[in-house]
């Protein structure tokens, strides 16, 4: 096997900390918040979550690239994170269903991707840090050139993402014959949310974040679903007040992830920036209503504030992060209306969680039976 040199590289964070590593060969700067995921496996599905969207991702895991791509394992259309820092970056891949290796992916979307990076120096220091802003930077611009352009990179908070992944037009997921319909408004969809719901026999009809709550209300839906996506949500002014109209509509609704955050707005408790978030596979969340622990999936960089709500009068806590007792899911008193800040529809998984889409269309069959009394 020949040997071959590849080019030096560095990631560079906006508190001046220089980590060093190489160039897979893609040449190019990339910017975005540095953060972590502690996932051991489905690094395509995270490449493609549109809630990374403006982020560079560390992988814990030592390995990416080992069992290469498949295009029935993606969230969506393209790789949403701005850049990729690992350890040892597997050109070659050895799963027999690949179709491809990550090079070749990553090259054909101008992804820039830094290895040979000390990764457990790396997520050690931004568990101490907090997230921050950074570039990662393969062909040879200056460190001062590189401290200027980062200045301006705007922070993750106040920033509004879900516009830069939200469909444009709508569009149908799903059997039109399907006993039920979904209007979901996307503010970076996973298609695997899409699967679940359609596979519980729902036909859904995706909207832009932007739409009103009349365009929603126009399919004549049984239930209304607030997707995942990136960014801060309390820029999201417009969708948050679509929000308070769906919730009034008496139809059920169901949250996720950012969708989770905006349902808590829209009843007056506030979210917040977290230190670092959480991201990864093995996250443990204890369930109120049932007393059972269940491992999920995350991915957030924001919270809903508990003490807010824990005084709200018609909203109550279902689910908390065991590790740091953050807010991980809730529900209206008053109206058929719950939300989880993690992932149920998780792919590779865990599944601990998926209930949740059964829930959610037990609601349905509830509210639809009542209007037929």
């Amino acid at each position: 096997m020949k040997y071959t040199t590849r080019p030096q590289a560095l990631l560079l964070l906006a508190d001046g900390t220089i980590f060093y590593g190489k160039s897979i060969g893609i040449s190019g700067k990339t910017f975005g918040e540095v953060c972590f995921n502690t996932g051991m496996t489905g690094y395509q599905e995270i490449f493609t979550d549109p809630s990374y969207f403006g982020q560079i991702m560390v992988a814990t895991n030592p390995h990416i690239g080992n069992y290469g791509v498949n295009a029935e394992e993606v969230e969506s259309e393209k790789i949403m994170i701005s850049g990729l820092v690992c350890k040892n970056f597997s050109f070659n891949h050895s799963r027999p269903n690949s179709e491809s290796n990550l090079y070749d992916y990553f090259e054909k979307q101008n992804l820039i991707c830094i290895s040979d990076v000390d990764t457990r120096a790396l997520v050690s220091y931004i568990r101490d840090n907090g997230a921050q802003n950074a570039v990662i930077c393969t062909d040879g611009t200056p460190i001062d050139e590189l401290k200027e352009l980062l200045i301006n990179v705007p922070d993750m908070k106040g920033l509004e993402l879900a516009s830069k992944v939200s469909v444009k037009e709508p569009y149908f997921f799903g059997d039109e014959n399907a006993t039920y319909k979904i209007s979901a408004l996307d503010l970076g969809i996973k298609r695997n949310i899409l699967r679940n719901l359609a596979k519980r026999d729902c036909y859904i009809k995706v909207f832009p974040y932007n739409a009103t709550f009349d365009e929603l209300q126009s399919f004549n839906p049984d239930g209304y679903f607030l997707s995942n996506g990136p960014g801060d949500p309390e820029p999201l002014e417009g969708v948050i007040n679509v929000a308070k109209q769906i919730i009034n509509s008496d139809k059920p609704v169901f949250g996720i992830c950012l969708g989770h955050q905006i349902i808590g707005l829209a009843n007056g408790i506030s979210t917040y920036k977290m230190f670092n978030g959480h991201r990864g596979i093995n996250h443990p969340i204890m369930n109120v209503l049932s007393g059972k622990g269940e491992i999920t999936s995350q991915n957030h960089g924001f919270a809903v504030n508990r003490e807010e709500l824990e005084n709200h009068a018609d909203v109550e806590i279902t689910h908390y992060h065991l590790n740091d007792n953050t807010v991980a899911g809730m529900r209206m008193k008053s109206k058929s209306c719950f939300s989880v800040q993690y992932h149920p529809e998780a792919s590779p998984g865990p599944h601990d969680s998926s209930y949740l889409f059964d829930e959610f269309v037990a609601n349905i069959k509830k509210a639809n039976s009542l209007q037929t009394v």
